[in-house]
């Protein structure tokens, strides 16, 4: 039941995260809900279950994060704009039709990826069941 209940969070999380520009949400709360899905695998099989998970180590996956959020943060100076800056743009998708895409997008994945790093890295750190380490 875990498994299936895994992948229905983490769906929600992900729509949570592209439906953050318009409507309650973003990166950060669909990483706390991706949280919430690591959670569940914990409760049910231990740590050895959320190791499973990603074949990244949780500090890759936090740094990942917040390379990509500073990036795209401070890309807007390198154009002589303020930090935070926002770009966007429209394109057409066959089958979608328009798809407007704008650099906070990108912002919130990175936010999204720190904090499931930021999750992962928590039960790395405390998660470890002691008699599972000492054998």
């Amino acid at each position: 039941m875990v498994q299936i209940m895994f992948f229905a969070v983490l769906v929600v999380s992900v729509w949570l995260l592209f439906a953050g520009h318009n409507e309650p949400g973003g990166g950060f709360v669909g990483g706390l809900l991706a949280g919430s899905a690591i959670t569940l695998r914990y409760i049910a099989g231990g740590m050895r279950e959320v190791r499973e998970q990603t074949r990244f180590r949780p500090w890759t996956v936090l740094g990942t994060g917040l390379l990509i959020s500073a990036v795209t943060a401070a890309a807007p100076l390198l154009t002589g704009g303020d930090v935070l800056d926002v770009a966007s743009h429209a394109i057409t998708v066959p089958l979608l039709g328009t798809v407007h895409l704008s650099s906070a997008l990108l912002f919130d994945i990175g936010v999204y990826i720190t904090v499931v790093g930021m999750v992962l890295m928590a039960f790395e750190a405390f998660g470890e069941d002691p008699a599972e380490a000492a054998s």
